[in-house]
């Protein structure tokens, strides 16, 4: 599957079918520190993904007005 990573942007390539909790523990990713979207739908740690997907892993960003 294609995994677009975000911060810095890049493309990596990861065999399937598999589940987010495996994904980003292949990648080396905290999955509390990101968002993981399929199709502009969030997923969840427990969902499984496909060698056909196209994902992308987006960091959580916080800030605020002071």
């Amino acid at each position: 599957m294609k995994v677009k990573l975000r911060n810095p942007d890049r493309t990596v390539e990861v065999s399937g079918p598999t589940n987010v909790r495996a994904l980003l523990e292949e990648l080396g990713i905290v999955p509390e520190a990101v968002l993981v979207i399929r199709d502009a739908t969030l997923l969840t740690r427990d969902e499984d993904v496909f060698e056909d997907d196209e994902i992308e892993v987006r960091p959580v960003l916080s800030g605020g007005a002071r």
